[in-house]
């Protein structure tokens, strides 16, 4: 049952990505991302790590796409659109994909790590606790200066963003 879940939110997750890079339209884009993200966090579900879904849908859903598609409605989009298509670019790309999902493929096929058998639960109830610890104890300068670096990105896509007075 859990590997019928898991193969439907991976699928889901492979198209969401694919109309990601493929869509036309940068809001559409940005939606096809946040359904990404939201398959990937059940995905985390099933994998019996609540605490990286919760952080995923927080982080992701909620604070990286709400700037994203502020961004993108602050910028004109076709012209955007015009910009980032252009004719006769999209053969390489497309090459490269293929190629990237042929070796995905093939490592996966020969890897032993995805056999049938059920992983064993040692699930002590703790990790938070100690995740928590670990992260605003001995790593507290290095996960302020990811904030102060969040930061700096959000104003300086603000300011990339603005449209200048005429």
């Amino acid at each position: 049952m859990d590997q019928g879940f898991f193969l439907l939110f991976a699928a889901a997750s492979v198209v969401t990505a694919l109309t990601l890079v493929l869509a036309r339209n940068p809001v559409h884009s940005a939606l096809a991302l946040m359904a990404c993200f939201l398959q990937i966090s059940a995905i985390f579900v099933l994998l019996e790590a609540p605490l990286l879904a919760v952080i995923q849908i927080f982080v992701y859903v909620g604070a990286i796409m709400v700037l994203f598609l502020f961004v993108i409605m602050m910028i004109d989009v076709r012209e955007a659109v015009l910009q980032r298509f252009l004719p006769g670019s999209n053969l390489p790309a497309l090459v490269l994909l293929v190629l990237l999902g042929v070796e995905m493929l093939v490592l996966v096929l020969r890897s032993d790590r995805f056999s049938v058998a059920e992983p064993v639960a040692t699930r002590t109830g703790g990790e938070v606790r100690q995740l928590s610890t670990t992260l605003f104890a001995d790593y507290l300068l290095p996960f302020e200066v990811a904030s102060v670096i969040l930061l700096a990105a959000l104003v300086g896509a603000i300011v990339l963003a603005r449209k200048e007075p005429e």
